[in-house]
């Protein structure tokens, strides 16, 4: 994973990363009147605002500098896919598939194709700890895409999303035309196609400036295009979880059940009682946060260096959880990043402050009834784990 500069070590407080885009705007107001609802723009036209996230000159580093490969790059046009930007480079025992040819990436963005950067909540830090704390704010996975698109040109045709978009315009400008849903809170297979016909005249006719946000409920039709000056802005999806797929998993969890074994020829015995039976909005609301904890990825900035700094470490480092970590505690299993730690009973009161502490900590403050020695060992196994590390300043 990749990042702009060294990162620095600071503690934010949950929710920065929403606050972030939708300021002034208030959260409980944000999901009260817009969420799944309708979009929101919010006009500031700060250059800079953004660039910490994504700036132009990292967008210019990963294309030009770092043999980038697909896909974590692709390049569009009106809607069509580019070709024949990429090439293989020899190496054994495998070669570098998919590897950019960078002189003819230039040519095609000169000629108005529009270089989009896939997945960089995967590969660059900034947006990693970005969507990481969407993540915990809105209880769904999130994702991250950017677009550079030349002046004058269109990198794709209107169209709808089937996850929640927030767009954060980094760089030049960008015309938004905001269409009604056809769809409305469209599934993932969904997608807009022109069969659905025209989409009529947009409701929402705006340009975005560096430092604008734009949020879209899924299915709103949209289409972007820049003006005299190339843009560059950040796609934020977020994939959120339907009472669709909550019903879809209550009956994968019932195939232990025999009423739902039986040949339909047999008339229903008890059936939507049992499907009701896990279908309780507090247990649903568990089971989704269960997914989203075990099936977040490690973002694990500086862990070489932490990993080498254990004998050094002492009862008196400064520690901190990473605070891109998304965990519970359930007894003494720690759950986090598909892990499950099992630790023993007596170490309750260690693991529970862990699991809850904000801010720098160390191995002395652990309460408990565990001795230097143990503590050490306790926080060095999670170190190793990635759960937590030394803060700037025990660094």
């Amino acid at each position: 994973m990749t990042a702009a500069a060294t990162p620095t070590r600071t503690t934010r407080s949950p929710g920065w990363a929403l606050a972030r885009a939708i300021e002034p705007v208030e959260a409980d107001e944000f999901r009260r009147e817009h969420w799944e609802r309708t979009p929101l723009a919010v006009p500031r036209a700060e250059e800079g605002r953004f660039d910490d996230l994504l700036s132009v000159r990292d967008v210019e580093r990963l294309v030009a500098e770092t043999a980038i490969r697909t896909p974590a790059f692709r390049l569009v046009k009106a809607g069509e896919t580019v070709s024949a930007y990429t090439t293989d480079v020899s190496w054994r025992p495998e070669p570098f598939t998919g590897t950019a040819r960078v002189d003819r990436i230039a040519e095609a963005f000169a000629d108005g194709a529009t270089i989009v950067l896939q997945a960089l909540h995967h590969s660059w830090l900034p947006l990693a700890r970005y969507c990481r704390d969407l993540e915990t704010t809105l209880g769904h996975p999130a994702q991250a895409n950017a677009y550079y698109t030349p002046r004058d040109s269109q990198g794709l045709p209107v169209h709808h999303d089937t996850h929640e978009v927030i767009t954060l315009q980094v760089a030049g400008e960008k015309r938004w035309l905001v269409y009604e849903p056809m769809v409305e809170l469209p599934l993932k297979h969904q997608r807009y196609s022109p069969s659905m016909g025209d989409p009529g005249e947009p409701v929402l006719d705006v340009v975005a400036r560096p430092g604008d946000t734009l949020y879209l409920p899924r299915g709103w039709m949209h289409q972007a295009l820049t003006s005299d000056t190339d843009s560059l802005h950040i796609t934020v999806g977020v994939n959120v979880r339907t009472w669709i797929d909550a019903v879809r998993d209550a009956l994968d969890g019932l195939e232990d059940e025999v009423a739902y074994r039986r040949s339909i020829d047999e008339d229903p015995d008890g059936l939507l009682a049992l499907l009701g039976g896990r279908l309780d909005p507090d247990d649903v609301r568990a089971r989704a946060r269960e997914q989203l904890v075990n099936s977040r990825r490690p973002v694990l900035d500086g862990q070489l260096a932490e990993v080498r700094a254990l004998p050094s470490l002492t009862v008196d480092s400064e520690l901190v959880r990473r605070e891109t970590v998304i965990a519970d505690l359930d007894g003494t299993t720690m759950h986090f990043e598909g892990k499950h730690l099992r630790f023993p009973e007596r170490l309750a009161d260690e693991l529970e402050f862990l699991v809850s502490v904000e801010g720098p900590f160390t191995a002395a403050d652990l309460p408990g009834t565990l001795d230097d020695a143990g503590r050490l060992v306790l926080v060095r196994r999670l170190v190793r784990e990635g759960f937590v590390r030394r803060s700037a300043a025990g660094a």
